[in-house]
């Protein structure tokens, strides 16, 4: 369009030192353009920017390579005053910068109640309001189960901001009212992902055997109160813990009568109390056969010392009690002597 032009339209103040620059022939042009309106939007008076010398339309700018700032989906049909109502120069780039009352008017759900944050693009893309996703994998706690299901008000009650990931700042009032077993009763741990998924309650699963006491035979039925009546944190292993009253009420024989070990294990297994695994004759001496069959009556009789079975009196029953007769009966025995280990040494079997 330059070409036709008169002269004396650029050159009226001579030929001399013409200024080049758009807005020393075009700033009529400028301020009289109200579509947009150039001055009120403060816009450049660098005509170039948007325009050639061909016409004044159709205009074109390259937002991104000129601002950094590309305009994509619904960013394009803005018009250019709404983000730029303060000018061209330092305008900010940020969601909140232009969307504040979109933000401040969002009820569903209200983002300003909730302390949501700001930055559109965490949950929002540029095409519209109400295809917004949030990738909460993202986070260091990935939804999954039923928690996809939940409503973010649930477990960002008190904003978005550190949000709790440990099961009891949500399920403190799911672990106060379950019964079945009563778990504040019970002193279980608040830790629901120990014994549940993010699925459901039920089932429940827990695996034992991480606590370095597995369950086997009769102690798999047993109620997890039956043991940890006192809670869960230091339960007691040993058999005596749990099993106290059938010791002492155990008659056939008599445990406590008869100073029996507390360590069920010696003789009881975890699937029956009956049978008993413990062969007094095969084990360690024949008493129900031989020699001492029907010689002794009570174990205590042997193990004189009571609660322990691993020392024993050869020399205190009525065959035994006078050391003269028992010295001249080994009389010439190389290693002989009148104690209990020495007996039990060459008589293992009783003979």
């Amino acid at each position: 369009m330059h070409v036709g032009v008169n002269c004396i339209e650029c050159h009226a103040a001579g030929y001399t030192n013409t200024p080049t620059n758009c807005d020393a022939c075009h700033m009529t042009d400028y301020t009289g353009t109200v579509e947009p309106n150039h001055t009120q939007a403060n816009f450049s008076t660098d005509c170039t920017q948007c325009h050639t010398a061909d016409g004044w339309t159709p205009s074109s700018f390259d937002h991104t390579a000129a601002t950094g700032f590309a305009l994509n989906g619904s960013h394009q049909n803005v018009n250019c005053n709404q983000c730029h109502s303060a000018g061209y120069a330092n305008t900010p780039n940020t969601c909140e910068a232009c969307h504040m009352l979109d933000y401040g008017t969002a009820a569903n759900p209200n983002h300003a109640a909730a302390g949501f944050p700001t930055d559109c693009a965490m949950c929002h893309d540029e095409s519209a309001w109400n295809n917004a996703t949030f990738d909460h994998n993202s986070t260091n706690f990935p939804l999954v189960g039923s928690h996809t299901t939940v409503d973010c008000m649930q477990c960002h009650a008190n904003g978005f901001a550190g949000t709790p990931t440990d099961c009891a700042s949500c399920h403190i009032a799911d672990y106060n009212s379950t019964t079945s077993p009563n778990h504040a009763q019970s002193g279980f741990p608040t830790d629901c992902a120990q014994c549940h998924g993010s699925v459901a309650w039920t089932p429940a699963t827990f695996d034992h055997d991480d606590t370095g006491f597995p369950l086997t035979g009769q102690h798999v039925n047993a109620s997890c109160n039956q043991c940890h009546t006192n809670g869960y944190a230091g339960t007691p292993t040993e058999c005596n813990a749990c099993h106290m009253g059938d010791y002492n009420s155990a008659s056939n024989p008599n445990h406590a009568g008869e100073g029996y070990p507390t360590d069920c294990a010696q003789c009881h297994t975890t699937s029956a109390w009956d049978p008993s695994t413990f062969n007094h004759d095969s084990q360690y001496f024949r008493i129900y056969s031989g020699n001492h069959n029907g010689e002794w009556n009570t174990c205590v009789e042997c193990h004189t010392t009571p609660g322990d079975f691993s020392t024993f009196s050869c020399i205190d029953c009525h065959e035994h009690d006078n050391q003269n007769s028992v010295n001249n009966d080994h009389n010439g025995v190389s290693g002989y002597s009148y104690n209990s280990t020495a007996c039990y040494n060459c008589h293992p079997n009783g003979n």
